[in-house]
């Protein structure tokens, strides 16, 4: 009777510290990851148009390489407007050397598409080498 206590306690730890490693896993440094796709802001709103759904699930939560030309900066909310559809935000403040439109290359996790505001957001964006 002991000995199946002793197990019963011992797998329900390694329960308990699976569960808890699960939850609490480290958070993903989208920046050294490697991306997933690289896509222009024009081709990506060409695909959405084609299959919303299916765009979605392509895309959503994945590390892309991103490019095209700023066309607005809020540096109070640490974002760019990238061709009129793209909402960046970056994990740190605006590099200094990012300027109106400039062609730039990002890359960053893509999150959604905002069908109110009809822009695509991602965020965690750092610019690509």
């Amino acid at each position: 009777m002991r000995k199946k206590i002793i197990i019963g306690l011992i797998v329900l730890a390694a329960m308990g510290f699976g569960i808890y490693k699960y939850i609490y896993k480290s958070h993903r440094d989208i920046s050294s990851e490697e991306a997933n796709y690289a896509v222009t802001v024009s081709s990506l709103n060409n695909e959405f148009k084609q299959s919303d759904s299916l765009t979605l699930i392509k895309y959503r939560d994945k590390t892309i390489n991103l490019s095209g030309k700023i066309s607005s900066i809020d540096a109070a909310s640490k974002s760019i407007v990238i061709d009129e559809k793209m909402n960046a935000i970056f994990s740190d403040s605006i590099p200094k050397s990012i300027q109106l439109n400039q062609s730039i290359s990002l890359k960053g996790r893509f999150i959604d598409y905002d069908d109110l505001l009809e822009e695509f957001k991602m965020d965690q964006v750092s610019i690509s080498k």
